[in-house]
């Protein structure tokens, strides 16, 4: 049960971000979640949203440098540890986490986050056998 996830390659320079989410704004596009990572020439957001194939359109629309890819959203306990168990299990299992970050929702006493791993469907197997609920894209305009 994975979600996707909209890259957007941005230049590493001021008002960068601003100007994509004035796009998403004016569009009407609520984030769900955002991840902004940099290098000293660009910037890669990682944004999770409801739409993500019009999202990805109305970018490249924009020459925006996008790119989607599938990743897992999880719903954990908001509580000391929760996070840590999950790594754990992950760890034991042979699964490499590549990055992660987290967001919140509506829903009072949980937490959220995404992460991308190393095959996806063997991680989606240990994270269910495990008791860790997934999220799918349909459920994030509810959260």
């Amino acid at each position: 049960m994975t979600v996707k996830q909209i890259s957007i390659f941005l230049e590493n320079r001021p008002e960068s971000l601003m100007e994509l989410t004035d796009i998403l704004a004016k569009r009407n596009i609520n984030m769900r979640a955002l991840c902004l990572a940099d290098t000293n020439d660009f910037g890669i957001a990682r944004i999770i949203v409801d739409d993500p194939e019009n999202v990805a359109n109305i970018l490249k629309e924009e020459e925006y440098i996008v790119k989607a890819s599938n990743v897992i959203a999880l719903e954990i306990p908001d509580e000391t540890g929760s996070l840590n168990k999950i790594l754990k299990i992950l760890g034991e299992n042979g699964r490499n986490v590549e990055y992660m970050y987290g967001f919140t929702g509506r829903k009072t006493n949980c937490a959220f986050m995404v992460l991308r791993c190393t095959d996806i469907p063997k991680t989606e197997q240990v994270l269910d056998s495990n008791g860790i609920r997934m999220l799918n894209q349909e459920e994030l305009k509810n959260i």
